[in-house]
């Protein structure tokens, strides 16, 4: 082959000129059939280009940051992102949260300009446990943040333990710092791994450890010694809408729009990482400016206003979320719905629905139940004693319903991730909902 018939990328693998437009054509294809344009371009391109993903990224003057575990990715890379946005690095993440290298390579093809150019300082990649392996085998991470492991759709990545060693892999294959769950046993003993590797953690004030157990603590199984070491940032109180931090040696305080106990833990997740990232030249007041700013991801805690009133959709996965969830959302006043789908990203196996306590809404009831496990759903509010008014496993009639029956309420649904989807879709025709993909 002539030179001029070809160009040399990244790592000395050959760039096709037609690769970058041929990925951008067919996405657009896909979005225009209705898809989210973030899997079949990103198929295509990695049979064509396998290294398209890793010439791509290399560029970045400061590098690629995965953030993984089990609960919380989405949210904490929403605020890293924005965090970092707030002290003037342009940042490409994977918006639409897939986690196959696939979806990156799809992101990556509507960043790109025409040549194959990433115009952006870093990237911050939500990756779960097991798409990150695929990942780091190819592109290797400068900087890793691991936020927890539970026990969560153990049919999709088996024990806690194997979870914990793909989250290992992820540690091995940073090259500059791990930012690491000090309160989460087996993400501190993470650090055993790191051999050049900087290590930092975020924590908790020692009064607000039992808001947050481990995995073995839900399971009432005897809690283990925490990591004795030095935290940069710590959660030290919060209330409603406020939250203290210690920064360093710093305590700070702020106003945040994000809700839900378990985001505020996820703030002291995603400052400690972008103070690592961004180092002496941190603007503090910025960043608690940025972070007071921040409003959940899609379906995270997510508001939307449905004929006057609030209508919130809370993502539940694994007992400890839903747990939370229940405790960071008063039931008063609100119409309830749960819906409940076992397709693949749900997790196959709702046994852990029996792990969570429903006592709370007992007093006020449920007023739909929906999804592929509705009625699994209503028995085990049965056994709580929670009164249910209606069960539709079809969730469009349900949502209908739903909003039909109670016009004059502010209304909250608790859902698994297909069921949010499905639900975000339907809310498309009552309000405006943003794209996700």
């Amino acid at each position: 082959m002539a030179k001029s018939d070809r160009r040399i990328g990244y790592n000395g693998h050959m760039s096709k000129p037609y690769v970058t437009i041929l990925g951008k054509l067919i996405r657009q294809l896909a979005r225009l059939r209705g898809g989210s344009g973030s899997a079949l371009p990103g198929l295509i391109i990695e049979r064509i280009d396998p290294h398209f993903m890793e010439r791509t990224l290399a560029p970045l003057p400061h590098g690629i940051v995965i953030i993984s575990g089990t609960n919380g990715k989405t949210t904490t890379a929403k605020m890293v992102v924005e965090l970092l946005e707030g002290q003037g690095l342009t940042v490409f993440t994977n918006r639409t949260g897939s986690n196959f290298t696939r979806g990156i390579v799809a992101a990556l093809l509507a960043d790109v300009d025409l040549r194959g150019r990433l115009q952006a300082d870093i990237a911050v990649l939500e990756l779960d446990e097991a798409h990150a392996v695929p990942f780091i085998a190819a592109v290797k991470p400068r900087y890793s943040l691991i936020l927890n492991v539970l026990r969560d759709q153990l049919d999709r990545f088996g024990e806690i333990d194997y979870t914990t060693n793909l989250l290992r892999q992820v540690v091995e294959a940073t090259t500059d710092t791990i930012v690491l769950n000090r309160e989460d046993k087996r993400i501190a003993d993470l650090a055993k791994v790191a051999t050049a590797q900087q290590v930092v953690y975020f924590g908790l004030a020692s009064s607000l450890l039992s808001t947050f157990p481990s995995d073995d603590e839900l399971r009432g199984e005897p809690a283990e010694a925490r990591a004795h070491v030095k935290a940069d940032v710590t959660l030290e109180a919060f209330s409603h809408a406020t939250a203290q931090f210690r920064l360093g040696t710093t305590e700070v305080s702020t106003q945040l729009q994000l809700t839900g106990i378990y985001n505020v833990y996820n703030a002291a997740a995603a400052l400690a990482l972008v103070r690592t990232i961004i180092g002496p030249t941190l603007d503090e007041s910025k960043l608690l400016t940025t972070l007071s700013q921040i409003t959940p991801a899609f379906g995270r805690g997510e508001s939307f206003h449905v004929e006057g009133h609030p209508l919130e959709l809370v993502l539940v996965k694994n007992p400890s979320g839903f747990r939370l969830g229940l405790q960071s959302f008063d039931p008063k006043k609100y119409a309830t719905m749960i819906a409940i789908n076992d397709n693949y990203a749900d997790g196959r196996d709702m046994s852990w629905l029996w792990d969570v306590n429903f006592a709370s809404l007992g007093a006020y009831g449920v007023a739909q139940v929906s999804g592929l496990r509705a009625y699994d759903m209503a028995l085990r509010l049965q056994y709580d004693e929670v009164p249910i008014e209606s069960v539709e496993s079809d969730l469009n009639e349900a949502l209908a319903a739903f909003i039909a029956d109670h016009p004059d309420q502010p209304k909250r649904i608790y859902c698994t991730y297909t069921a949010m989807l499905a639900l975000r879709r339907q809310l498309g025709k009552y309000t405006h909902v943003e794209a996700i993909g």
